[in-house]
């Protein structure tokens, strides 16, 4: 077999990922253990977690892609997330690892939402799980489609076959080792991620020198007449802003959040930040120039590229020895995994914990909420799997409309419930029910109106937007009950003794 060192490599690498699964299987002695690794994380395994669960395969197949069709137009994206990504670090992830504690030791998003605001528990906690359900069996599906891609190309697969090969070689380690193997793992998939996207850039400057990138972006723009340098060509304010918006996201991504309520303390967290976004601006950039240079080299290669997500696979084929190829693309399978195992988790999560625990086994003991997630991770999973099933479905389309309605329906109930006292559970209830309804209705509303520029409009926009003034309007009618200003009081003092 002509690509034998590919194949090594690469199956090394699900032999090592699958045997840290193991290894936390023999660590996981509770539910807390499954589903936030006993919150001991240190600073580096956290912004490590953090931020290969966030990247996920759009970071290494869809932003260069889009880059690679469209030029540096597409890399506001990239300012967004980092600036959003700075901001959740800053403002919420010490907050949150405190005052979930403080709240009953809230394990879940859900949860810690049912015991901020306890006087609608219960709706609190379905309606918070079930849009985990919703987006993330999406988000789970973009992971899917990603891992599909990538085996199809490599392999040679058809795509239904490349579909569960690529999904199952996520679900083993999840279902085995639950948070530890996952955080473990992902810093792992992080530093390989981080090598891969700044090697790639490094290796087409060694192949054509920066006249040859120069006179093949000129003499592609004259064919497409795209200039693809052009930061702003073709992007009109809304674009720019819709870009720029993904940032908003960060504040409600259950997945993320999970990374700092694991931490072991707020000085981690304050560590993690540094790390963490050092880590984001070097595979962010890296991620862009991939798709810039990677274009610059095909085109002055006279190679036609038919699937534009899959410029960083051809581009480390062609100028990778076999060996450094099999480790470039264990990298973008563990983008893709940390994230899809991070979805799987979290959803499993909200079965488990705030659907079983919360109303059907409230006695359930804690071996029995293991096993129980476990089985949830399948089922999410086979879900997830029936959704990826069209060859032609894009990582970008699906991520983003996950992305948005996380960031609409829990972005500001998140940020209100660690800052405000005065938020009631009927407001924080509404406002998130608003965000989530923006953003599912806010494109075909538009369209139905014939407003076609605000249809462009990223939908997380008029969702946040709508989530915050329903939850902050609707407090000014529903006080809030002595007791639950009194426990944000004590949340608040715990805080500010650890910062």
């Amino acid at each position: 077999m002509h690509n034998y060192q590919i194949y090594t490599t690469f199956g090394l690498y699900l032999v090592i990922i699958l045997g840290i699964g193991i290894y936390a299987y023999r660590s996981t002695q509770n539910f807390d253990d499954y589903i936030l690794g006993g919150r001991k994380m240190g600073s580096f395994v956290t912004a490590m977690s953090a931020g290969a669960s966030d990247m996920s395969g759009w970071l290494l197949m869809g932003l260069p892609g889009a880059i690679f069709l469209s030029g540096l137009s597409e890399a506001w994206i990239a300012v967004g997330l980092t600036v959003g990504a700075y901001f959740n670090y800053r403002i919420v992830a010490g907050r949150l690892r405190v005052f979930t504690e403080q709240y009953n030791n809230a394990l879940t998003l859900p949860e810690f939402f049912a015991q901020r605001f306890p006087q609608h528990k219960k709706a609190l906690k379905i309606i918070s799980s079930s849009i985990i359900l919703f987006f993330f069996t999406i988000y789970c599906a973009s992971g899917v489609v990603a891992g599909a891609k990538l085996f199809q190309g490599l392999l040679g697969l058809d795509y239904s076959y490349a579909l569960w090969l690529g999904a199952l070689s996520t679900i083993l380690y999840t279902f085995i080792g639950g948070y530890l193997a996952v955080s473990w793992s992902d810093t792992i998939q992080a530093s390989l991620m981080i090598f891969a996207l700044l090697l790639a850039p490094v290796m087409v400057l060694v192949n054509i020198s920066w006249e040859e990138i120069n006179l093949a972006l000129t003499a592609k723009s004259e064919i497409t007449h795209i200039p693809y340098s052009n930061w702003l060509h073709n992007v009109s304010g809304i674009g720019v802003i819709s870009a720029l918006a993904w940032g908003l996201g960060y504040f409600g991504q259950p997945h993320i959040l999970a990374r700092f309520m694991a931490a072991d303390s707020v000085s981690a967290l304050n560590q993690a930040r540094r790390i963490g976004i050092t880590w984001m601006l070097f595979c962010l950039t890296g991620a862009v120039a991939v798709g810039y240079f990677g274009l610059a080299y095909f085109s002055a290669k006279n190679i036609e590229l038919s699937n534009a997500e899959a410029v960083f696979i051809e581009l480390s084929k062609l100028m990778f020895n076999p060996w450094l190829v099999g480790v470039v693309l264990s990298a973008i399978l563990a983008a893709i995994m940390s994230t899809l195992s991070a979805q799987l988790l979290m959803c499993s999560a909200a079965i488990t914990e705030d659907f079983y625990k919360g109303f059907i086994r409230k006695q359930a003991s804690s071996q029995e909420l293991v096993w129980v997630g476990r089985l949830m991770v399948i089922v999410i999973s086979i879900i997830a799997i029936s959704i990826a099933q069209n060859p032609d479905s894009k990582v970008m389309g699906l991520v983003s409309y996950a992305w948005a309605g996380f960031g609409a329906a829990f972005g500001p109930i998140v940020i209100l419930s660690l800052f405000n006292r005065n938020i009631s559970s009927q407001a924080a209830l509404w406002g998130m029910i608003s965000g989530a309804i923006t953003v599912i209705g806010w494109k075909p509303l538009m369209a139905y109106l014939g407003w076609n520029d605000l249809a462009q409009l990223y939908e997380i926009i008029p969702g946040f937007l709508v989530c915050s003034f329903i939850a902050i309007s609707s407090s000014v009618f529903t006080p809030v009950h002595p007791d639950v200003s009194r426990q944000f009081e004590q949340a608040l003092k715990k805080f500010e003794l650890q910062r």
